[in-house]
């Protein structure tokens, strides 16, 4: 459904903050990342099929258009947000032509941006420099197979998931979601953590110009997890869904 969405949609960009939440605990803190992630195509395409029995193929599929276009959402959003590195991530190394397209593509519109560092990392020195010392990087530009897997590797750096928010934005269209799954295993047991639902609802105000609400209700979203009491079961606390909920409303 979600791939469905983005397609028809054309919902290009896929937007991760992985920042730290008081009391949470992580494998480091005060880190503070931007994921940026193309949406629409590379292996995600859908274009598979069975070559002879046994072997299977599928096509990755990297345009210049779409390349061009989520690089320049990255350095634009780097400008707009005072962010000073894009950190393009590849593997052109091995595949010469579609992965180098998409790092040609990004040098491309770097030039646009002088203000801004630019750089690149092959993704698994990146996947590797990310457990080792995340604070080098700032924003991390990436196609759609890698994004989909680094971004769940930093959500991990700070707690998971369940801490996570998450944006699909296209030119005139936008969708927040959680980016973890639905968990029926707990479903109706009034255990399931919010909280990556509502950073994904914040980045949702201050996209439609509600800032000052989006700050309001993540102070208070900060205060609350800051004490074992306001953080549910999975983050080491004692909080079930609708505690937390109700704990935010008092402090707003």
């Amino acid at each position: 459904m979600n791939v469905g969405l983005r397609k028809a949609l054309d919902l290009f960009a896929n937007l991760r903050p992985v920042v730290n939440l008081p009391g949470v605990p992580a494998r480091f803190g005060n880190l503070d990342l931007i994921l940026v992630r193309e949406n629409t195509e590379d292996l995600y395409s859908g274009l598979e099929h069975e070559v002879v029995p046994g072997v299977m193929v599928s096509m990755k599929v990297i345009t210049r258009v779409n390349s061009t276009r989520i690089a320049r959402f990255a350095f634009e959003y780097a400008r707009r947000n005072g962010r000073h590195r894009v950190t393009g991530v590849h593997k052109a190394n091995i595949m010469k032509m579609g992965d180098g397209l998409f790092i040609a593509c990004a040098k491309e519109v770097a030039r646009e941006y002088p203000e801004i560092i630019y750089d690149e990392r092959i993704v698994d020195a990146a996947c590797m420099h990310l457990v080792m010392r995340p604070e080098m990087f700032d924003v991390l530009l990436m196609p759609n197979l890698y994004g989909d897997i680094v971004s769940d590797l930093c959500a991990g750096l700070v707690g998971g998931l369940g801490v996570v928010g998450s944006a699909n934005l296209g030119a005139d269209m936008a969708v927040f979601e959680a980016v973890h799954g639905t968990a029926p295993d707990i479903a109706g047991q009034n255990l399931a953590n919010p909280t990556a639902l509502l950073l994904s609802a914040l980045m949702m105000l201050q996209h439609v110009g509600e800032g000052e609400a989006a700050a309001r209700i993540r102070g208070a979203l900060e205060r609350v997890m800051a004490g074992p009491a306001g953080r549910t079961k999975d983050l080491g606390g004692t909080a079930t869904t609708s505690s937390f909920a109700e704990a935010i409303c008092a402090v707003l």
